[in-house]
């Protein structure tokens, strides 16, 4: 169990179900006030500078600025990414998905703060301002493509409902234009490349193990729980009980349980006496 498992213990509860639809419905009232009020644009973006001055609304507002302002494109992009989002969020689990979308979010926002601070320092006020541009949840987004294809790297989807195409050639495919981006953008766009995908890297680096969400092993563990569910019915709701001790997950949630492979029957252990206890036999 590594720390999202266990920071899922802990506050879990307050994870957001079906985030993906909030985060494509800010991109539809941002669609909107592009086209109905355009003035309201300027009240919406990533302003470090005005943050501080107390336009605090400003550090979520930003979010709701769509990643294109082209009807057509921005209908193909609440379609895929619904399904995509949708699909990761059963996957790993509400909790899971949540940090990887707040992590792109809060990594952005801290980002463009320190280049805000960074240009204040070299050029002032006033040259610092003509280096900042609108920021986007475009690679956020892209992240949420990049993980899903790290995933179903051989799932098919059909682009633009004509051509079918395997994700990681379309991953491959986002990530030479995320790298172009980066090469020929400004130092805003370079910013936001950087920031928004270093939660697909910190994310995948601190699971270590895509394994375990891949389908096969998702329908291995689903297997498994329905053969265990008869024998894991203790007391006052309790799920996992350990053979040694008898303490369950009731008396402590950091607790952690494994079944031993070597036991004869279902016998299940504490992460204390996994290890150190005598086998059944």
């Amino acid at each position: 169990m590594n720390w999202l498992d266990k920071l899922e213990r802990k506050i879990g509860r307050f994870a957001i179900p079906n985030l993906t639809v909030y985060l494509l419905a800010g991109y539809v009232i941002g669609f909107a006030v592009v086209y109905l009020m355009p003035d309201l644009l300027s009240w919406l973006t990533l302003e470090p500078a005005l943050i501080v001055r107390g336009q605090v609304w400003r550090l979520i507002s930003w979010v709701l600025i769509p990643p294109t302002t082209q009807p057509i494109s921005l209908l193909f992009l609440v379609l895929l990414y619904y399904s995509l989002g949708t699909a990761l969020e059963r996957t790993w689990g509400t909790f899971k998905y949540n940090v990887y979308i707040f992590s792109g979010i809060i990594f952005t926002v801290l980002a463009v703060f320190i280049l805000y601070g960074v240009l204040y320092f070299m050029y002032g006020t006033e040259m610092m301002l003509s280096f900042v541009g609108l920021v986007s949840t475009n690679y956020v987004t892209m992240s949420i493509f990049l993980a899903f294809a790290a995933i179903y790297p051989d799932m098919e989807v059909y682009l633009y409902f004509i051509l079918p195409i395997k994700m990681k050639w379309m991953a491959l495919v986002y990530a030479a234009m995320a790298l172009y981006y980066f090469i020929t953008g400004g130092i805003v766009t370079r910013v936001a490349i950087g920031a928004s995908l270093l939660n697909f890297v910190i994310f995948f680096l601190s699971t270590r193990n895509l394994r375990r969400y891949s389908p096969k092993e998702r329908a291995r563990r689903e297997r498994f729980k329905r053969q265990s569910a008869p024998h894991m019915h203790y007391s006052n709701g309790a799920k996992h009980r350990c053979a040694v001790c008898g303490r369950t997950e009731l008396d402590d949630p950091c607790l952690e349980f494994r079944f031993c492979s070597k036991c004869n029957g279902n016998y299940e252990y504490c992460q204390d006496h996994l290890f150190t206890h005598e086998h059944v036999k």
